[in-house]
């Protein structure tokens, strides 16, 4: 299994269950006029969501308990154009274990902006990889075959392509859906270019950079952290390449979303060299946080 090496170091055996995440969900609707009813009928959209999430089996393979994924989902209503509509945002979070510490990185970090469903209550919520049925599901299922992906890609070599293939489906099966976020032509920052930038060779480069930054980079600053941070460096070169012939693309957005404050992290006592070549890696490809590494060149 991918990630049993990472585990050995575990005292204690766990039993085996089918069931890949850990997900925490949460609905809020603090713009919105709510009624008693409707905080209820949240409060348990919001177990069943969790539920969902947690207890569909999302691969074929056996996750022990402290191999789930940890993630977390924001749903922020906005809108309720009637007792059966909603839209606003979903924020979706996951990280995974350092080797050899209780540390935990970021994996993926985004708001969607594209988050419209209908619901009524009691209503199961059901999936099919093999067709679209309602978008909440889908949006769901979509993300947690994408944050599986990343997860996998973390510990092996473009590990999660089966995974970003099988998001990728998701986006195919929706592409007749009323709702936003599912097709090329919308914009370039939805769910269609996510997933479909990931599959891309020319993104191949920043695969193996989230690879090199996770497993060869922080996995081993407990042992060598000087070797780690090259590891690191290297990787952002990598990514670098892809920035270069894909401007402003989601994709590396999103990496900098997750990884600016803890890149400054790792820097912040590294030799002045050191961190003037990440400085100048990131300013060329998160310009957005430019105030944030400007930290790393303040006291050389």
């Amino acid at each position: 299994m991918k990630r049993f090496f990472f585990f050995l170091i575990m005292i204690f055996p766990a039993v085996l269950t089918a069931q890949e995440l850990q997900s925490r969900v949460q609905i809020i609707s603090p713009s919105l006029q709510t009624s008693a009813a409707d905080k209820l009928l949240f409060e348990q959209l919001q177990q069943q969501l969790t539920e969902f999430m947690n207890n569909t089996r999302w691969t074929t393979e056996n996750f022990k308990d402290e191999e789930k994924i940890d993630c977390n989902i924001l749903m922020n209503i906005s809108e309720m154009p009637s007792a059966e509509d909603f839209g606003g945002t979903i924020q979706i979070t996951s990280s995974r274990p350092v080797f050899n510490t209780n540390y935990k990185t970021t994996l993926f970090n985004y708001i969607d902006d594209n988050f419209k469903f209908k619901y009524q209550r009691g209503t199961p919520l059901i999936f099919s990889i093999d067709q679209h049925r309602n978008n909440l599901t889908s949006i769901l299922a979509f993300y947690a075959y994408f944050i599986i992906a990343l997860d996998y890609d973390s510990f092996s070599l473009e590990g999660g392509t089966r995974y970003f293939t099988k998001a990728q489906q998701v986006v195919n099966n929706a592409q007749s859906a009323a709702e936003p976020g599912w097709k090329a032509s919308e914009n370039d920052l939805n769910r269609y270019w996510l997933v479909d930038n990931a599959l891309q060779g020319v993104f191949k480069p920043l695969r193996q950079a989230f690879y090199k930054y996770h497993r060869t980079g922080f996995d081993r600053i407990y042992d060598n952290v000087a070797e780690g941070r090259k590891d690191v460096i290297a990787s952002l070169e990598l990514i670098q390449g892809v920035a270069k012939q894909r401007p402003a693309n989601i994709n590396v957005r999103l990496f900098f979303a997750a990884k600016v404050d803890e890149i400054i992290n790792l820097f912040s006592e590294a030799p002045a060299e050191e961190k003037l070549k990440v400085y100048n890696l990131c300013r060329s490809m998160d310009a957005g946080n430019l105030t944030k590494y400007q930290k790393l060149t303040q006291g050389k």
